[in-house]
């Protein structure tokens, strides 16, 4: 018996919401990157991770708003009309997701990044360190090396 198909495929309806719905709340590093370099306006990128690791290194262009502080100082540092990027340390952390909802709650636009940091950095990407912004080696096994396309 087939692992994939033991529980069958949704239909096209029940597939079409999901996955709407699912890029409705989520984007990834490179779409991310991609918007900052081009300068897009109304993007507010947040590291919500902890002051120790924001100090070690993070995204080039992000503010700094761990989870717990969100709902006391969201309103003073990140405009209502924004569309809101909470990241945190990776997939295998809910952080960025606790942060996302803790804005939605205060009425804000927001997409969690998928990955998080370690995609980011894996990524090569730039990380902006108390050295300046350094690009590590792009992960061949997780990242499109420079140049080439995943076509999505």
């Amino acid at each position: 018996m087939s692992s994939v198909k033991r529980v069958p495929a949704a239909d096209q309806r029940e597939a079409v919401r999901h996955f709407a719905a699912r890029l409705a709340v989520e984007t990834d590093c490179s779409d991310v990157a991609a918007d900052l370099a081009a300068g897009v306006a109304g993007l507010v990128v947040v590291d919500s991770r902890d002051d120790a690791s924001w100090a070690r290194g993070h995204v080039d262009g992000a503010l700094h708003l761990p989870t717990a502080r969100v709902a006391a100082e969201a309103e003073a540092l990140v405009d209502r009309d924004a569309t809101v990027v909470t990241y945190c340390w990776g997939p295998g952390c809910n952080g960025a997701t606790r942060a996302a909802l803790e804005f939605a709650l205060l009425g804000y636009r927001v997409k969690e990044m998928i990955g998080g940091f370690e995609y980011w950095a894996r990524e090569g990407l730039p990380v902006a360190t108390a050295d300046g912004v350094l690009r590590g080696p792009v992960d061949a096994l997780t990242a499109v090396p420079a140049g080439a396309s995943c076509g999505c």
